[in-house]
């Protein structure tokens, strides 16, 4: 999970957990992503467009290139920031409003099912 927020990425820790989703590392800006990326290799990751030190658009293309093709999802708590197309074509499998989060479908968009 990748957000500049402590508070938002305890209360989508907490969100995932109540849907049997394990979150394995958490990251709050897009060194510290790539690096925990590269070692914990993640089958999924959530990711905020809006981060301090860069885009996580940008970043999500990056992560969705890794060679094991990680399932990325990202998220804001702005619902215009990004496009669903935008996110598509950055390899992101979804985008998420961070308000929708308690009732998103997680085990499909993660890949869970």
């Amino acid at each position: 999970m990748v957000d500049d927020d402590a508070e938002f990425r305890r209360l989508a820790r907490r969100v995932l957990a109540d849907r049997r989703l394990t979150v394995i590392g958490e990251a709050a800006d897009v060194v510290a992503a790539l690096a925990a990326a590269c070692r914990l290799k993640p089958a999924a990751i959530l990711i905020d467009v809006d981060l301090t030190d860069g885009d996580g658009v940008a970043l999500a293309r990056k992560l969705a290139a890794l060679r094991w093709h990680p399932r990325v999802v990202l998220t804001s708590i702005n619902a215009d920031i990004t496009t669903f197309e935008e996110a598509r074509n950055a390899g992101a499998h979804a985008f998420v409003g961070k308000s929708d989060l308690p009732d998103a479908p997680w085990s499909r968009l993660l890949g869970a099912d």
